[in-house]
């Protein structure tokens, strides 16, 4: 006997035999393309290396932490957002935008000033400014990267690779491109630099630092380098097997979600909002000298495009930097001079460079991070990979105490106390008048 059936599953029954007998034919045009849709993205996303769903599937960010209700931590946003403010409004800065990562977390994001002392424009987390000789990192994660992926030889002399880097004596031939990337080439420190801001062509500098003066014997000192150094760049674009900014883009910057670093100088001025580089009042002309040396010093982005990269480099996206890379791209291979001047370098211990990462002691702790400045911009990422905090900060001007700004963090994380890294006091009261426009 058979079970009767709901009403509900008779009134479905029912409405079948009405249907159109066409309509199968419906359901099977709709599964093809459903297939073809799907195979399409699966060539797709093999093509560009990355999923299809970062392009069409934008991902539900949380909210950015910019506001004092969503400070929370071990540090004391408010007594620092008060400093960072003080320090803003000096007359020898214009804008400045902050990231801070506490335990693996992006925990405070704040901007300060104005991107135009002409437009009195604000600053905002999505202000894009250049990163400088943050770039040179980049640069060496990728190197790390693709040695762990066995797609290139870190100690294989440079001559092993197309490059048109000379090197007095032939030393191309005895340097390895982990060398290279940690500034051990011998050449004077910043080697034709001037020439590279006069517009000179970089690939034709660096065949004539062949006849340029050296330092030091290759391969036994730190000597920092901008023309030289970008060599990376046709060098780790051929083991890529693309050039350079894409290599940068399909494997680190679109893995990691940051959407606003680009390269060259339409990576700046085509964002909406963008920095305009700075020198006490005056609103500086934006130079392309810089950009030409891509590896060196080549990449912009907004504050929170930062703070995914600084997250990255202390181990939150494994997949994309593992520990293996991160290991070979952190790990000094070479002693350096001491970074920064005055109270700072003295407080400072231990200074080391490896694969473009800059590593020191401070509190006994062991930091990494870079600096960056070109003429107008600077900027400043450093981190604690041992509790995954870190700093970073970039602003549109050309004066140096915001240097001091992750230590004062640094400080209030770890609750050492004997330090102002942030007091102005020493400075002469800014003018209450502002300047006539």
């Amino acid at each position: 006997m058979s079970r009767p059936k709901p009403p509900q599953l008779l009134k479905w029954h029912y409405n079948i035999l009405k249907m159109p007998r066409h309509l199968p034919l419906l359901f099977g045009l709709a599964a093809a393309l459903l297939v073809g849709w799907y195979g399409y993205r699966i060539l797709v996303e093999q093509q560009a290396g990355f999923p299809l769903s970062a392009l069409i599937e934008p991902e539900l960010e949380r909210k950015l932490p910019t506001e004092p209700g969503d400070w929370k931590g071990k540090i004391d946003y408010r007594s620092l957002d008060q400093k960072f403010s003080a320090l803003a409004a000096r007359p020898e800065m214009a804008g400045m935008a902050v990231a801070i990562v506490e335990d693996g977390e992006i925990s405070f994001v704040r901007a300060y000033g104005v991107t135009n002392k002409d437009s009195g424009e604000l600053v905002s987390p999505q202000t894009v400014f250049r990163w400088a000789s943050l770039s040179k990192g980049v640069a060496g994660s990728l190197a790390a990267k693709l040695s762990v992926d066995g797609k290139l030889d870190l100690d294989a002399p440079l001559s092993s690779w197309q490059s048109s880097l000379r090197l007095p004596g032939g030393a191309e031939s005895q340097i390895s491109l982990a060398q290279l990337l940690s500034h051990q080439t011998g050449l004077t420190k910043n080697a034709y630099d001037e020439k590279l801001e006069d517009g000179q062509s970089p690939g034709l500098l660096r065949a004539q630092l062949a006849a340029a003066p050296l330092q030091c014997v290759p391969g036994t000192c730190h000597s920092y380098q901008n023309i030289a150094f970008d060599a990376a760049s046709e060098i780790l674009g051929q083991a890529a097997g693309m050039i350079y900014s894409d290599a940068v883009q399909k494997q680190l910057f679109e893995p990691l979600g940051m959407k606003s670093a680009r390269f060259g100088m339409a990576g700046l001025t085509g964002a909406q909002s963008w920095a305009r580089p700075h020198r006490g009042e005056e609103v500086r002309t934006l130079s392309e000298s810089y950009w030409r040396v891509p590896a060196a010093a080549g990449v912009s982005s907004d504050i929170v495009d930062v703070a995914r990269w600084l997250r990255a480099q202390m181990g939150e996206n494994e997949d994309v930097l593992s520990e293996a890379v991160r290991a070979r791209a952190h790990s000094p291979l070479v002693r350096t001079a001491r970074v920064y001047g005055g109270d700072l370098a003295r407080a400072l211990g231990d200074p080391g460079y490896g694969l473009g990462w800059r590593s020191f002691t401070y509190a006994g702790r062991r930091l990494v991070g870079h600096s960056g400045a070109v003429d107008g911009f600077r900027a400043t990422m450093i981190f604690d990979p041992a509790t995954r905090t870190g700093v970073a900060v970039m602003w549109n001007s050309g004066w140096g105490r915001p240097f001091r700004m992750p230590f004062a963090v640094f400080d209030s994380y770890y609750g050492q106390i004997g330090n102002d890294w942030l007091d102005l006091s020493d400075l002469p009261l800014p003018d209450p008048t502002p300047p006539h426009r």
